[in-house]
């Protein structure tokens, strides 16, 4: 692709999901510390609200997700791509920044390659899970590709992307790991819930969790649940599951929405949905159980084209099963209480869990993932 020189300081910052609004939020805030002139226009969710100039639409509280999820939404991708379009031709941004959501953005990278605007990616889509030929096409139509996974940058040179691993930047959000030296005393166990942040994943998880541990309850009466829950989903969204489950849930149960991490690090043991959640108990040294439940259709689609042999980000990177997945008919109540007494009733194992997920931190990098995506980005428009 030619190289054009930016005539503006307008960029346009595209995510479609919690997690890519995360850090497509945390990359805006390195953009204009460094450099206040920018302007920022931006799809995604509420955190990229709160620190864009501009902000076109909520993509994150669509919540897209599997094979089948995306034709559901049509005709409002349809209508976005064209709002998209229209954007680009009469403002002619300096550059356009995608941030994980392939789907989506994959179009929003056509339509910047083909009227000549550089385009970047800052957290690559996990193309090395599932259909490795869109690194190809990735590659081509970015100028270059921030990935966070150290593994990421030989995936993408080998079909000719320019990649750079800039750390990832979970790193910059974790507080220090809380030193635990044993059970809590009167079997006071902290349990968190955490069964995704999209309307289908909730509705599939939120009770197997809740009933997981109420089993727990059982033995253990002490013990006290965080249901973890996102912006896009307010109270009166998520309570009626709960009261499905147990009407009296609010003396056992707290919904907790953080930025800071503190109340997931006391952690003893969580009930998690596959997804940038499993990274990020591993990054605070909780052991978990990860569930994952999805339509037929998507499922039997996801059996032919997943390439890895798991599912948790956490076991992936370390290359064996350190926490347990059950994925489709083995994620039930049974399974899932199972795997959680296994580390209640023998808390040495909990030590020793603890001790090998926090070894991840040395795996990531180092901090200032979006400091460093930023000031190369800036550096071109300079």
């Amino acid at each position: 692709m030619a190289k054009t020189a930016p005539t503006n300081k307008n960029i346009l910052i595209v995510a479609g999901d919690p997690s890519g609004d995360l850090h497509a939020a945390d990359l805006i805030k390195a953009l204009r510390a460094k450099d206040p002139e920018i302007s920022v226009t931006a799809i995604g969710g509420v955190r990229m609200q709160e620190v864009s100039t501009h902000f076109i639409y909520n993509l994150v509280s669509v919540g897209a997700v599997g094979f089948a999820e995306p034709f559901k939404n049509f005709f409002l991708w349809l209508k976005l791509i064209k709002l998209v379009r229209r954007y680009m031709e009469e403002k002619k941004p300096a550059c356009v920044i995608a941030v994980d959501f392939y789907g989506f953005n994959s179009q929003v990278l056509g339509l910047a390659f083909h009227r000549k605007i550089p385009a970047f990616y800052y957290v690559s889509p996990q193309v090395w899970a599932s259909r490795p030929g869109r690194a190809a096409k990735i590659a081509r139509l970015t100028r270059e590709i921030f990935v966070i996974f150290p593994f990421e940058e030989d995936l993408y040179r080998k079909v000719k992307g320019n990649a750079t691993f800039v750390g990832h930047p979970l790193l910059d959000l974790m507080p220090e790991p809380v030193e635990k030296s044993g059970p809590p005393e009167g079997g006071a166990w902290k349990i968190g819930i955490l069964p995704g942040s999209r309307k289908t994943e909730i509705a599939r998880h939120l009770p197997l969790f809740l009933k997981a541990f109420y089993s727990i309850k059982e033995q253990h009466p002490k013990a006290r649940a965080y249901l973890f829950a996102v912006p896009e989903f307010p109270d009166d969204r998520i309570v009626p599951e709960l009261e499905k489950v147990n009407k009296y849930w609010s003396k056992d149960i707290e919904i907790v929405r953080e930025k800071d991490y503190k109340v997931r690090s006391q952690l003893d043991f969580a009930f998690t949905c596959s997804g940038t959640a499993t990274l990020e108990n591993g990054l605070l040294g909780v052991p978990m159980a990860v569930a994952y439940r999805m339509g037929k259709f998507t499922y039997a689609v996801a059996k032919r084209v997943v390439k890895t042999p798991y599912i948790s980000l956490v076991n992936i990177l370390l290359k064996k099963p350190a926490v347990k997945e059950l994925i489709q008919e083995k994620a039930t109540v049974g399974n899932l209480a199972q795997e959680a007494f296994s580390f209640i009733n023998n808390p040495p194992r909990i030590q020793a869990a603890r001790k090998e997920l926090l070894g991840l931190r040395q795996m990531l990098g180092s901090h200032g993932a979006a400091e460093r995506a930023a000031q190369k980005i800036l550096t071109y428009l300079s």
